[in-house]
């Protein structure tokens, strides 16, 4: 049996930075979870991940990623980059089948087993079967409505669930704030 789906999506709007995820665990034909959290906040608040893929494989690679996140100080893009080389060489990550995104107030990050990082071209990225929908809603909504980040990452997943068999509308979201100073950041301007 295969266990399939999900939906994560980031959506970077008028100053935040979002991440939202649907909570349905699917084993097969069958829902095994509605209410299952995929997105999550790690490093102090400071770097929100969402994963697509096994649920086992994506807690693993949560704890990893939080051990680089820590060893590098919060540098986003080193921990992804040093998380991936780690997947595709330790004989145990090898084989973990997921994929994850990750933002922070300067890193909007697609990560892979493959030793992908990916950085969106635009500021909406999503992974998962539900994926390519809610890319595409989230990209209209931006256009063409007057939501904030976390409305557009709400409603996007909304319409992912009507129509992707694998999403639900359980929906977990997690909202940075660019603009803001994060509190490591102010006490290293103190001098």
């Amino acid at each position: 049996m295969k266990i399939r789906g999900t939906t994560v999506l980031a959506v970077r709007h008028k100053g935040k930075v979002t991440v939202a995820g649907d909570g349905q665990v699917t084993l097969d034909v069958t829902v095994m979870k509605h209410g299952a959290r995929k997105v999550r906040r790690l490093y102090h608040n400071q770097v929100i991940v969402g994963f697509a893929g096994a649920t086992a494989d994506a807690f693993t690679l949560f704890d990893r990623f939080d051990q680089k996140l820590e060893q590098y100080n919060g540098n986003l893009l080193r921990a992804a980059v040093e998380l991936t080389k780690d997947w595709r060489t330790d004989r145990v990550l090898r084989h973990l089948e997921a994929l994850m995104i990750a933002v922070s107030k300067d890193y909007f990050l697609i990560i892979s087993g493959n030793g992908d990082v990916i950085e969106a071209d635009d500021d909406v990225m999503a992974i998962g079967s539900g994926g390519p929908y809610a890319l595409a809603a989230a990209r209209a909504l931006i256009r063409f409505s007057d939501l904030t980040a976390t409305e557009i990452a709400r409603e996007a997943i909304r319409i992912t669930a009507e129509i992707c068999i694998y999403t639900n509308d359980r929906i977990t979201v997690e909202e940075l704030d660019m603009c803001q100073e994060t509190e490591s950041s102010v006490i290293k301007g103190r001098g």
